[in-house]
C-alpha cells in the first residue's frame, strides 16, 4: 500500500532559503547579465551595420553608425538636437497632461452616468476607432503647424486610452460595495467620491501607464505631417535632403526618449503592483 505523503513534510521540503545577507552579485545576478546581453545584441547590430553599409548595401540608403555619430554630434555642437528634442519633449508632456486628466475626468463623470454612458458609447468608440494621423490635417487648419497642434495630437491619443481605461474600472466595482454603502445612508454624492471614484483608480492608474508612450507617437505623428521643428521636423527635413545619416540620428533620439518612457512605465507597473499577492497565494 503506498503511503500519501504528508502535504506539510512536502511544502517543507520544497521551500527554498534564501540567505538574508546575500552579496550584491547574488541580487543583482540576473539583472546584470540581461544588460550585459543587451550590450552585446547592441554592439553586435552596430558592427553588422558598419561592416555591410557600403560592400554590402549602398551608403546613401543605410548611412553607417559612424556617420550617424558624426551627425548627432554636429547636432549637438550647434544646439539643433538639444533645441529640437526639447520641443518634442516639451509637446509630449503638455499633450499627456491635457489628455491624461480630460480622459480620467470624463471617464469617471460619463460613466457614472449610466444613461449617458450608454447614449455616448458607440460616438466615442467611433472616434477612438478613427487613426489619429488622419487627425492631423483638421488640426492643422483650426491651430495651425506650431506647438498647438502638436499638444492636441498628442492629447487626442492619450485622452481615448485614459477614458476607455477609466470606464472599465468605474464599471469594475462591485455592485455589493454600492448597496453596502445605499444601506449605510450615503447619498449619490457619496456614491460618487466614496465608493466609485476610488474603486475606479486601478482603471484610472492603467490608463495613466499604458498612454505614456502613445504621447510621444502623437507628437512624433504631428511634427512629421507638418512642422518646422522638433524631432520629427528634423527627420522629414533629412530626408527631403536625402540626408540618411540625419534621419537615422533623429530616429535613434526618439528610439532613447521612447526607451526612457516605456522604462518609467515598467518601472511604473512594478510599483503599483507590490501589493497585489503572488501566484498560488504564496
Amino acid at each position: 500500500m503506498t503511503a500519501i505523503p504528508d502535504p506539510d513534510t512536502v511544502w517543507a521540503h520544497d521551500l527554498v532559503e534564501i540567505p538574508a545577507d546575500r552579496s550584491w552579485w547574488a541580487k543583482h545576478r540576473s539583472t546584470v547579465l540581461v544588460v550585459m546581453c543587451r550590450l552585446v545584441v547592441l554592439a553586435v547590430a552596430l558592427i553588422a551595420w558598419q561592416l555591410m553599409s557600403g560592400p554590402v548595401v549602398d551608403r546613401t540608403l543605410v548611412s553607417s553608425p559612424t556617420q550617424v555619430w558624426h551627425q548627432l554630434v554636429t547636432w549637438s555642437a550647434d544646439g539643433t538636437l538639444w533645441r529640437n528634442t526639447w520641443i518634442t519633449i516639451k509637446e509630449v508632456a503638455l499633450g499627456y497632461v491635457f489628455g491624461a486628466v480630460t480622459g480620467a475626468v470624463a471617464g469617471f463623470l460619463i460613466t457614472s452616468a449610466a444613461l449617458l454612458a450608454r447614449v455616448l458609447d458607440p460616438f466615442i468608440m467611433g472616434l477612438y476607432s478613427i487613426p489619429k494621423v488622419a487627425l492631423a490635417p483638421l488640426f492643422i487648419v483650426w491651430f495651425g503647424i506650431g506647438l498647438e497642434m502638436k499638444v492636441v495630437l498628442a492629447a487626442a491619443t492619450v485622452f481615448f486610452l485614459v477614458f476607455i481605461n477609466t470606464a472599465h474600472g468605474v464599471r469594475e466595482i462591485d455592485p455589493a460595495l454600492l448597496d453596502a454603502a445605499r444601506l449605510m445612508g450615503a447619498n449619490r454624492r457619496d456614491l460618487l467620491f466614496k465608493v466609485t471614484l476610488p474603486g475606479s483608480m486601478s482603471g484610472v492608474i492603467t490608463g495613466l501607464r499604458v498612454s505614456v508612450p502613445y504621447a510621444l507617437i502623437g507628437a512624433v505623428i504631428g511634427e512629421l505631417v507638418a512642422s518646422n521643428q522638433g524631432l520629427g521636423y528634423l527627420i522629414n527635413n533629412s530626408a527631403s535632403e536625402f540626408d540618411t545619416a540625419g534621419v537615422f540620428a533623429a530616429l535613434i533620439v526618439l528610439s532613447v526618449i521612447a526607451t526612457i518612457l516605456n522604462q518609467g512605465v515598467t518601472l511604473l507597473s512594478h510599483r503599483s503592483s507590490r501589493w497585489k499577492p503572488l501566484p498560488g497565494g504564496e
